[in-house]
């Protein structure tokens, strides 16, 4: 436990700043970075598997405990992001790509770097852990449904190949991650502590590559779009954090659905966008895994310094009042 916790903070330190490098180096270097393109797809799938290795059946308990509080997470994450991903996107204007992929981005489950968040943060982490696998599991079924009713209109959206993709690089390897925990606890145990720097390399690969894939088409964007997304994910942190606290949830949860909405997993709307629609479309999503994690990076500082009482911090954090 104290090699997790060493590394989640080194982690939650360190992870903007590499984000950030990979984004300049795709600007600095589009041609080198742009080959790496090709290894979005597979890198996103050990991300995943990594994910599945950090799950345990009892990470999923507190659904069967608690579901008020995961479920008014869920529909938070599944209908405030997306929904705020159109919104913006048809408000600037945007070609149909770009909107595409503002509403990919909405779309997608909760980011892979949200739980390191929430734990700097103070918030309820096992909420976190709990809305991030679940809307994980649930991805491949609601994400094609949202861009199909969302994006559909702007441009063909192949549902079914998106379900099929979503399957393949998240569903089949987070589900393998947890099998291979539940026979190798011991060796899956020892090393967990390297998981989170795995997966903080993979995301800087896949913001550069994705970043030098359209340094020309960001240039000429970039201003509008910077803002689009900046718009899109602090808007999904106050709702996120606003729709915990209409409910009820005390202040470790509301921290926990308030970073769990504002952070997607944009490395995998960078990847589906790359196969299902145009370079273009992955471009809101690569700002987005730079963004996204600067401004967690800004929370997590804020709140860390605003600990919440003794009783607030308990595992039973996640209950609604009954007052």
């Amino acid at each position: 436990m104290g090699a997790l916790r060493r590394t989640a903070d080194l982690v939650g330190r360190w992870f903007a700043p590499l984000v950030l490098l990979g984004g300049l180096a795709g600007v600095l270097f589009p041609a080198a970075t742009s080959t790496l393109s090709p290894a979005i797809t597979p890198l996103l799938g050990v991300i995943m598997f990594g994910m599945g290795l950090t799950l345990r059946a009892r990470d999923f308990a507190l659904v069967v405990r608690h579901p008020q509080a995961v479920v008014a997470g869920l529909l938070a994450q599944y209908l405030v992001m997306p929904l705020l991903g159109w919104g913006i996107g048809t408000l600037f204007g945007f070609s149909a790509a770009l909107l595409a992929g503002m509403v990919l981005v909405g779309s997608t489950p909760g980011g892979t770097a949200s739980n390191v968040v929430v734990y700097l943060s103070r918030g309820h982490v096992a909420l976190s852990v709990t809305m991030t696998s679940v809307s994980t599991l649930l991805a491949p079924v609601l994400t094609p449904l949202l861009v199909l009713w969302l994006a559909g209109s702007s441009l063909p959206v192949d549902a079914v190949g998106l379900f099929v993709s979503i399957v393949e690089v998240v569903l089949v390897p987070v589900v393998l991650g947890i099998v291979v925990r539940a026979l190798l606890p011991r060796r899956v145990e020892r090393a967990l502590p390297l998981l989170p720097l795995v997966s903080v390399l993979g995301i800087v690969v896949v913001v550069a590559a994705v970043v030098g894939a359209n340094a020309e088409t960001l240039a000429a964007v970039g201003v509008s779009l910077l803002v689009a997304v900046v718009l899109h994910n602090a808007c999904g942190l106050l709702l996120g954090y606003g729709a915990a606290r209409l409910v009820g949830l005390d202040e470790p949860a509301r921290r926990a659905v308030g970073v769990e909405v504002g952070m997607q997993n944009s490395g995998l709307a960078a990847s589906l966008a790359t196969t299902h629609f145009t370079p273009l479309a992955a471009l809101p999503a690569a700002l987005f895994s730079v963004w996204h994690n600067l401004s967690g990076s800004v929370v997590a500082s804020f709140w860390s310094r605003r600990p919440t009482t003794a009783e607030e911090d308990s595992a039973e954090a996640a209950l609604p009042r009954t007052e």
